[in-house]
């Protein structure tokens, strides 16, 4: 049986060598001669050697994790703030062709943002404002990173890492508020009881008899505690006469 020719075998070898396989979430950027060419995948893609070469680029969402950033507050108050964002490649060619590594360039404009911004806001701000802080870090992001073909999602704050006076300082002012707070609710209900009061004692001084048996009342309330002492309370009319005697 006669043998297959050489020149044959080696296309062979070659074609079985330049396919390569793309999966659903990947692309390829195909190179021909230097030159860019076309996107392919997914699916079996030819990548003939030494004509042409490629590079994938995945589709997927890319959870990146940038590191504690120092950063001095607007009202000089030194933190530490780490984040994590999430972007995607939507155009493989730009990510490939715009930039040399669209991940850590991401990466280095995200850090660089974010001691920006925040440097921008007073604590109080950044510790009330999470949300507000977090679209506003996607918004410069995207507006970076679109020319390199990135979409990001979603910019989250994770910690600000307080120094331990700027903690102390705010459980003393947390405490301090809560006592005001306390004070105020206090004074409110002596306000309110003394309105009660004095319309009770208005409604009371309207039939002289109802304080009679507001007494006989209180005595009932005292003989069902089982108390031993029973106080029986001296009607003010009668300390009233002696007093206008003298």
């Amino acid at each position: 049986m006669p043998g297959f020719p050489l020149p044959l075998v080696i296309i062979g070898v070659v074609a079985l060598m330049s396919i390569r396989l793309v999966t659903e979430y990947d692309r390829l950027v195909l190179f021909v001669l230097g030159k860019f060419w076309k996107i392919s995948g997914p699916g079996p893609v030819l990548v003939v050697p030494g004509i042409m070469s490629a590079q994938k680029v995945s589709l997927r969402t890319v959870v990146l994790d940038v590191p504690p950033q120092d950063v001095i507050t607007k009202d000089n108050i030194s933190i530490k703030v780490n984040a994590v964002l999430y972007f995607r490649v939507v155009d493989p060619q730009k990510a490939i062709l715009m930039v040399e590594n669209y991940i850590y360039a991401t990466s280095q404009i995200a850090q660089t943002t974010l001691r920006s911004v925040l440097g921008k806001l007073d604590m109080e701000d950044l510790l009330a404002n999470r949300d507000k802080i977090n679209a506003e870090l996607a918004i410069i992001l995207d507006s970076h990173t679109g020319p390199w073909g990135i979409k990001v999602a979603n910019v989250e704050v994770k910690n600000v890492d307080l120094p331990p006076e700027m903690m102390r300082a705010m459980a003393k002012q947390a405490e301090a508020e809560r006592e005001r707070r306390a004070k105020v609710i206090h004074a409110e209900g002596e306000l309110q009881a003394s309105v009660k009061l004095g319309e009770a004692a208005e409604i009371l001084g309207r039939n002289p008899a109802s304080i009679q048996l507001r007494y006989l009342q209180t005595l009932t309330d005292i003989a069902a505690e089982k108390n031993s002492t029973t106080i029986f309370p001296v009607p003010i009319d009668m300390i009233s006469m002696f007093l206008k005697k003298n």
